[in-house]
């Protein structure tokens, strides 16, 4: 296409974002975290581990900050945003210090603030790769939102840049690190019911506003199995233990919709694995999807609902029984927050690392090509 590939810059003009030239919101404004309304929130000394949130659209604002209240190791103390006015109101009232406040033009300083050891990315899917090689570059750790990024080649480059800075990589896959998908994996490996034959992975909701950044190709990378999809894609890898050898996928977008003039509403997608394991997969935004489940030979085990950010629902299918398990449910992004935490004080790799991340990705880039060439591909 001959249209140019859109900048930050623009994406954030276009989405009413006020970007601050080139210095901190104090020399900006003049103004003081003071002068907020709200009181400020000391954060508990035991947590020791600081977090700056890059971006500060709804998902920060409804589950990421609030979870800081929940951890045990992670702590806020920055914020990156292009809205002085929202950055200067969330830092009052989740006790962010003035010198932990960044423009996206100023992000680079966080290098200078001993009390960020790592950032945590929350913007569009396109901005993905550019904010986390410039965080490692800062020599920050990070955790960065599904999917990784756009395309495989990115995931490389944000692979070789935490690499280069000897600091960790992180996929915000939640669900690994809430128990009912912990209790799926377990009875999946030591096959409880047998051994696994036939996984399920359905991922959907109807999507509403047409002009939403997702449902652009340059921005979002695709449609709907880039943002719901990725969830079935990384559950059947997990579910299974194992990554596919083949995959084969079927799409379709209503016609003349207006949503999905640039990218995917529905994607049906099958995948084959190495110890004969086949997965049935759905993608869409035309319709609410949201099952995960295990056929062994001896038994089914469900999560239904099975990607919601809380009251998750597991059953188990015996015989003529029904079995119901009702777990605890912690906070997924506190516990996601503190992993990244524990690894870097421990020096372990994380379990959602950016392999894992890529291999969604190199799965995901398969499927379209699939779609596109009517073909099965193998991986």
């Amino acid at each position: 296409m001959s249209e140019p590939t859109p900048t930050r810059r623009d994406f954030l003009r276009a989405t009413g974002a006020t970007v601050a030239a080139a210095a901190p919101f104090a020399a900006a404004t003049g103004a003081t975290a003071a002068s907020a309304t709200q009181p400020a929130t000391p954060t508990p000394p035991a947590k020791t581990f600081g977090y700056a949130v890059v971006g500060l659209g709804g998902l920060s604002i409804s589950d990421i900050l609030p979870a800081f209240a929940h951890t045990r190791s992670a702590r806020l103390t920055g914020l990156v945003s292009g809205s002085v006015d929202k950055a200067r109101a969330l830092a009052a009232q989740y006790g962010v210090p003035e010198k932990g406040l960044y423009s996206y033009d100023t992000n680079d300083r966080i290098a200078d603030n001993p009390d960020i050891d790592a950032v945590y990315i929350v913007l569009p899917n396109f901005m993905h790769a550019e904010y986390t090689i410039r965080a490692h570059k800062a020599g920050k750790h990070v955790l960065v939102e599904k999917p990784m990024a756009n395309t495989v080649k990115e995931c490389d480059e944000m692979i070789a840049a935490a690499s280069a800075a000897n600091k960790y990589l992180a996929v915000a896959y939640r669900l690994r690190f809430e128990p009912y998908t912990q209790a799926m994996i377990k009875m999946a490996r030591d096959k409880e019911l047998g051994k696994p034959k036939v996984i399920l992975c359905e991922a959907g909701f109807n999507t509403r506003n047409p002009d939403q950044w997702r449902l652009k190709k340059k921005e979002g990378g695709g449609g709907s199995m880039m943002d719901i999809g990725i969830y079935a894609v990384n559950a059947a890898r997990y579910l299974s233990g194992e990554e596919p050898t083949e995959v084969f996928g079927m799409e379709y977008s209503t016609p003349n919709d207006p949503r999905f003039k640039e990218v995917e509403e529905t994607i049906n997608f099958q995948m084959r694995f190495p110890s004969g394991v086949l997965a049935n997969c759905v993608s869409s935004y035309g319709t609410n999807l949201n099952r995960f489940r295990v056929h062994a030979e001896n038994g089914s085990f469900e999560m239904e609902p099975a990607y919601n950010r809380r009251a998750l629902g597991m059953r188990v299918f015996k015989g003529n029984t029904i079995e119901t398990r009702n777990l605890r449910e912690p906070d997924h992004f506190a516990a996601l927050m503190d992993h990244l935490a524990d690894s870097a004080a421990k020096n372990t790799r994380p379990i959602v690392d950016g392999e894992d991340g890529r291999n969604d990705m190199r799965v995901i880039e398969a499927i379209y090509e699939s779609v596109k060439t009517g073909r099965p591909v193998k991986m």
